[in-house]
């Protein structure tokens, strides 16, 4: 007999099997959403959760979470980063209230079953009774009860965990094209500079093909074009993962007067001869890489989006939060042996992102855009042509390579 999920999986027939066409019904249908917290995110995934520096000592702690999952990670006694749901084996209760601290144990506040910093249940209040009397039956052990526990590992200070015992190792899941990519960015000693979380009114998958989608980034974002911080004549490209799931898009700053040609040719929006900055020095940015590369968006699938814009550099968690509601991480990064001038760029660059961002500020409306847009349509397809209908890595950005890398990726995992 079929599961629940195996019936909602034969039901979605992909139109396309070149992946040029996208139903919308994907991104708006709560079976879909079900299944993809079962195949996707508590699958044979490496989903991101922290930072390594931000549990730092034996007791330090931050919660999570795996899709809709609430997870907490901890440094041991012994030193080793440890994952487990943040779900107490009682009546459900989260374990953990806090989003980071520092503890000997967690006590559940309902009942005060207590936990080790390895998600061991260690004690259950009241067990044997109270004056002889109710209590737990003496059959019960505390150590056949406790929530579930996550495989961990990190790479290049990033922590990752899964619930799936056959996922790939993290290094053979991330390939070593990405895993070098994520290295240029995060491979030296971090320090968080600040943290903060915007909520989407969109489905998740809508955000991680916006970042996916280097093709927007000059046409919707009027900053970038303007001050010609970003267009698709400049050097760049898009690389992406065997697998599809994992991308990198990059380039480089031109400011010669040719970069215009084709976007004053097209009346696009890059008249910067009308626009001002009345602190041009927020343009300024230093080679930190010796490479010219001035913006590198990378993402790991499912949840993972590593930013350098300029100096400005951020690690971003994508988190399902319902069908039409994400929840979306900032964390910005610098180096700890960042002098005081580097560390005032990177502050001052990071009003290019985020909610408010003079660049990204767009991102944040667009995905509800299409979520109201698609509301009449379930029974019609996106179209995504742009660089042919392959997945391979492209000397170009004027491409949707790497949104069909995604789907390619999705697809695998849901089994449709």
């Amino acid at each position: 007999m079929s599961s629940n999920a195996d019936t909602i999986g034969e039901s979605l027939i992909w139109p396309d099997p070149q992946l040029t066409r996208i139903p919308f019904r994907l991104y708006d249908d709560p079976r879909v959403f079900a299944l993809e917290q079962q195949r996707l995110f508590q699958g044979p995934t490496w989903n991101y959760l922290c930072l390594e520096n931000e549990v730092p000592q034996p007791g330090d702690y931050v919660t999570t979470f795996v899709g809709e999952m609430p997870v907490v990670v901890a440094r041991g006694d012994d030193g080793e980063l440890y994952g487990f749901e943040n779900r107490c084996a009682h009546r459900g209760a989260l374990i953990c209230l806090e989003d980071r601290g520092h503890a000997r144990d967690f006590q559940c506040v309902y009942h005060a079953w207590t936990y080790d910093l390895q998600g061991n249940l260690k004690a259950v209040a009241f067990q044997n009774g109270v004056d002889g009397k109710g209590g737990m039956p003496k059959t019960f052990r505390l150590d056949e009860h406790g929530p579930r526990k996550l495989r961990i590992a990190s790479f290049s200070g990033l922590v990752f965990g899964s619930l799936d015992d056959d996922v790939p190792d993290l290094d053979e899941y991330l390939g070593d094209e990405i895993a070098s990519r994520i290295e240029r960015v995060l491979g030296r000693p971090l320090q968080v500079l600040g943290r903060f979380t915007q909520s989407l009114p969109n489905n998740w998958k809508l955000y991680v093909e916006n970042v996916k989608d280097s093709y927007h980034a000059s046409l919707l974002h009027l900053f970038f074009t303007t001050f010609r911080i970003n267009r698709l004549n400049q050097r760049g490209g898009v690389i992406v993962s065997e697998a599809g799931g994992h991308h990198v898009s990059w380039s480089a700053i031109d400011r010669s007067a040719n970069a215009d040609v084709p976007y004053s040719d097209q009346k696009l929006r890059s008249d910067s001869a009308s626009y001002r900055l009345a602190d041009p020095g927020l343009l300024e940015g230093v080679d930190e890489y010796g490479d010219g590369v001035t913006l590198q968006i990378l993402s790991v699938f499912p949840n993972l989006v590593v930013q350098q814009i300029q100096n400005c550099l951020a690690v971003r968690q994508v988190l399902p939060k319902g069908v039409a509601r994400t929840e979306l991480k900032w964390t910005y990064v610098g180096y700890a042996d960042d002098d005081e001038r580097m560390r005032e760029m990177r502050l001052q660059q990071a009003n290019l992102v985020g909610p408010a961002g003079y660049v990204s500020m767009e991102d944040g409306a667009v995905g509800n855009f299409v979520q109201r847009g698609i509301a009449g349509s379930r029974e019609a397809d996106a179209i995504v042509e742009m660089g042919g209908d392959g997945v391979q890595t492209q000397e170009t950005r004027a491409t949707e390579v790497s949104v069909r890398g995604f789907w390619k990726a999705y697809r695998s995992y849901l089994e449709i």
